[in-house]
């Protein structure tokens, strides 16, 4: 008989990642910019220049950071512990939107942390990724989890029976993150794991959505 599956997202999931960002930006290139927000939606901008970063270029600096930053980014409270209590009710797999160059990285990463999980590296919404997944494992039941609400809306479309858990661990911008939940695309919204693992065990069970 098959197991139960959770797929879950690895940056302000498992691991904090924009905090580091910021610090590292700040360190590297002069770049400040606040966390009491969207800090994507944010201007950057470098010190003597005028205009802010262009998208492409907050990405290339993203990239940079996955390249020489990775390093720092430290556990969510409760990561770590959560997903050996998953791993003993069910497969779990990482799945994180990085280019595919990064995959050994992140898997050394996670490891490093004492999460031991097949990584899979995505780009762009993650509903396809995910039916890719669930189509391989022949999962009982299936949970998603995701600190952003359009991959929420992406395998909501998909794959509609997948339980999905929005859940965003960095607590200066988990209160300004467009909310799954509230927009019908998850079945739950929690941002700390030691309420969320309770909720995942229970869906994993069948008493869940």
């Amino acid at each position: 008989m098959s197991r139960p599956l959770v797929v879950t997202d690895c940056d302000e999931v498992l691991l904090h990642m924009v905090r580091h960002f910021r610090d590292w930006m700040a360190e590297q290139y002069g770049v400040e910019f606040d966390l009491s927000g969207n800090p994507f939606a944010e201007d950057f901008l470098l010190p003597g220049r005028a205009e802010p970063l262009s998208y492409e270029e907050k990405w290339q600096f993203l990239d940079a950071f996955f390249d020489h930053g990775m390093e720092r980014q430290t556990a969510i409270e409760g990561a770590v512990r959560a997903m050996a209590e998953l791993q003993r009710e069910a497969d779990v797999v990482v799945l994180t939107n990085l280019q595919d160059r990064y995959n050994a990285a992140r898997s050394a990463q996670l490891r490093a942390h004492g999460i031991v999980a097949p990584v899979v590296t995505n780009q762009g919404p993650k509903g396809a990724a995910l039916k890719r997944i669930v189509d391989q494992y022949g999962p009982s039941r299936a949970v998603f989890v995701d600190d952003l609400a359009h991959h929420h809306a992406s395998v909501a479309e998909i794959l509609p029976e997948t339980s999905r858990l929005h859940f965003c661990g960095e607590p200066a911008i988990a209160p300004h993150v467009p909310c799954a939940f509230e927009a019908g695309h998850a079945h739950a919204r929690i941002d700390a794991w030691d309420e969320a693992l309770p909720w995942l065990l229970e869906t994993l069970h069948g008493s869940g959505p």
